[in-house]
């Protein structure tokens, strides 16, 4: 399960419905409705928050939203709830970074075109869920790269 922290306008056709897929998952585990992926360190940053399902519905909701903005059907009415009130999310600038490097290294193999047009961007904008904060890889990400390359910024 990736439930990335970058926008979704970085992800090619493949990232973008394999991300909807995992989020929708994560909020059938939120809801309590599966018995898989229950203890998945991705999901500890929505399980820590007041409102869990409204957070994971407003993620969803950007990623259906560039879905739309490319064109895509994918189905809002998978999303079982939006919070009352917008919530925002803190990702560090290493978190951040680790996820460009993954990505950019699944966008080399399954879409080198996308992996082009991306190649000048140094750190990609967050998920409209996301603001962006100075300190290193998070504590519950599990994503390993070769050594040389997992040197994450600090700011």
């Amino acid at each position: 399960m990736r439930i990335w922290s970058l926008h979704p306008r970085y992800l090619d056709r493949q990232g973008l419905t394999a991300c909807w897929r995992e989020t929708l998952l994560a909020q059938a585990v939120l809801e309590g409705a599966t018995r898989g992926y229950t203890r998945h360190p991705q999901l500890e940053r929505f399980r820590d928050l007041p409102d869990p399902l409204g957070a994971i519905g407003d993620y969803l909701a950007g990623v259906a939203d560039e879905a739309t903005a490319r064109g895509y059907r994918f189905d809002g009415g998978k999303v079982h709830r939006r919070s009352e009130t917008p919530v925002l999310l803190e990702v560090t600038s290493g978190q951040l970074a680790l996820e460009w490097e993954h990505l950019r290294r699944k966008l080399a193999t399954r879409s080198p075109e996308l992996a082009l047009r991306w190649a000048g961007v140094e750190l990609p904008a967050p998920h409209p869920l996301f603001t962006v904060t100075a300190g290193a890889v998070a504590s519950w990400e599990r994503a390993t790269l070769p050594a040389a390359e997992s040197a994450s910024p600090q700011s």
